[in-house]
């Protein structure tokens, strides 16, 4: 009975079934410990954001004038009689933004090390212009109707998500003026948006902004950031032109590059986006402004900003979500962590594929494999998905690959070339395995298609198996070949026969 169920192909593929689950147990141990990599990596990327510069988005160039409305209240008492008059005040902010702003740009990237993961930033080297319409003291909002409105010095206000990242002063030139930035925006939040800097007007731009007439700008950026560089289209048309020598750009936010160009010397992509399509206008008054109530004994005052005054548009912009933007990203061409992740989920189905291999080799050749073999074998693939996230640490992810798939090989080979009984034999059975890993390589290298070709290779192996096997008695194969071997009879020596 023992030996019948010892010779049992039955009993031997169940065998194979239970082998090749148990060996699954590594190949989890080997994804966590993978995952646990690409975690160490977004915390390194985090520390440097903290330490050194985040990702950045940029709001601006916006005109921002401050102003004082001032009327007289009715007083009355608890009867409804008037009973005199007071005056009140209320200081507000009202944002000017752009006709035109074109933006022209280079993103140079660069990579940062934290212990053995590179982190890629860019260098942005920038244009922004544009121009602002002449103002019209009638486009602001009143709160009290008569009331009057006294202007104060505006300021052109720029803001940025991570102010680290400037790489000197910003120059600008406003109305044939050169304005110099100090820190902070006055009157506006810091808290929605980060931070920003301001210029106030003087010189020929005041004395045009008094007269009423439109104010042009220019203005000279260059800023540093991680990875992620976004831009808020605030102008009634909002036109940008980027390019870098990076090969592998991703675009993103609410608006896709209307052109863009990729290829082996970089990209490069412009944007065009009418303030008709985008709500971003509201959204940056809802968060740059940020109302504050005061008051005192003789002059009631309250300040307040044009973004309180219509409700329904600051709800509207809170309802939307993130800040509209158009982004584009200097994405890794291969990340590590995730093209071992994607190519450990193959792991349970190659070590059947190569098992079910060893066990034709068995049946066909009449041979015989012990369970240790087979573990041992199986082992050696699970060791190459662990080998495979060692190697691309240090070295490119295809050379990382062809390493440890050619380490694989070799060992397989000349491990089956003595279990085989004959090097042919171990040769064909490495050159099987390292189709597979040709195979499987493909899978990763096609993302697009990786389903695709995740299916045909099983169906095809199913297939080639089928077909090999599609005239074989099963029951007299096993009968035959599974039988231990047994021991040829002895023959005398010449010189014992007389």
């Amino acid at each position: 009975m023992l030996q019948t169920l010892r010779n049992s192909i039955v009993i031997k593929v169940l065998g194979l079934v239970l082998l090749t689950l148990l060996l699954c147990i590594p190949l989890d141990r080997i994804d966590a410990l993978n995952r646990e990599r690409g975690e160490s990596q977004r915390e390194a990327a985090a520390e440097l954001a903290s330490t050194y510069t985040s990702a950045q988005s940029l709001i601006g160039p916006v005109l921002a004038v401050p102003y004082v409305e001032r009327w007289m209240e009715t007083q009355r008492n608890s009867k409804g009689q008037v009973t005199g008059v007071e005056p009140r005040s209320q200081e507000g902010v009202h944002l000017v933004f752009p006709d035109t702003l074109h933006i022209e740009g280079s993103l140079a990237p660069q990579q940062r090390y934290r212990g053995i993961f590179r982190i890629p930033f860019y260098t942005l080297d920038a244009t922004l212009n544009g121009d602002f319409a002449a103002f019209d003291p009638d486009t602001v909002v009143r709160s009290v109707s008569g009331s009057k409105l006294e202007f104060r010095t505006p300021s052109v206000v720029f803001n940025l998500s991570d102010l680290r990242g400037l790489d000197g002063s910003p120059a600008l030139t406003l109305g044939g003026a050169t304005l110099r930035f100090a820190q902070r925006m006055p009157g506006l939040s810091e808290q929605a948006f980060g931070g920003g800097i301001h210029a106030p007007l003087d010189g020929t731009a005041l004395a045009q902004w008094l007269a009423g007439k439109p104010l042009p700008f220019d203005m000279k950026l260059a800023l540093v950031g991680q990875e992620t560089l976004s831009i808020a289209p605030i102008a009634d048309e909002t036109t940008a032109h980027l390019q870098s020598p990076w090969a592998h750009p991703s675009f993103g936010g609410r608006f896709l590059a209307a052109e863009r160009r990729i290829d082996a010397n970089g990209f490069d992509a412009r944007w065009r986006v009418s303030s008709l399509v985008t709500s971003a206008r509201d959204q940056v008054r809802a968060g740059l402004l940020n109302p504050t109530d005061t008051a005192s004994a003789s002059d009631s005052a309250t300040v307040q900003t044009d973004a309180a005054r219509p409700a329904s548009a600051r709800r509207q912009a809170q309802v939307n979500g993130p800040l509209q933007t158009f982004d584009v990203s200097l994405t890794q061409p291969l990340n590590v962590y995730s093209m071992s992740t994607r190519a450990g989920k193959y792991g349970a189905l190659f070590i059947g594929l190569v098992l079910m291999a060893a066990f034709m080799f068995e049946l066909f050749r009449k041979l015989r494999l012990h369970p240790v073999q087979y573990g041992l074998v199986g082992l050696s693939i699970a060791l190459f998905f662990l080998l495979l996230l060692a190697l691309s640490e240090k070295l490119a992810f295809g050379l990382a690959y062809a390493a440890a798939a050619g380490a694989s090989v070799l060992l397989l080979g000349a491990y089956f070339s003595a279990v085989l009984g004959g090097w042919k034999r171990g040769v064909s059975f490495a050159a099987y395995v390292a189709l597979l890993y040709g195979a499987l390589y493909g899978l990763l290298a096609s993302e697009s298609n990786a389903l695709l070709l995740g299916a045909l290779l099983i169906f095809g192996m199913l297939a080639l198996l089928m077909l090999a096997t599609r005239k074989v008695d099963w029951y007299a194969l096993s009968a035959g070949t599974l039988q231990e071997p047994v021991a040829p009879p002895a023959v005398a020596p010449v010189s014992a026969v007389r």
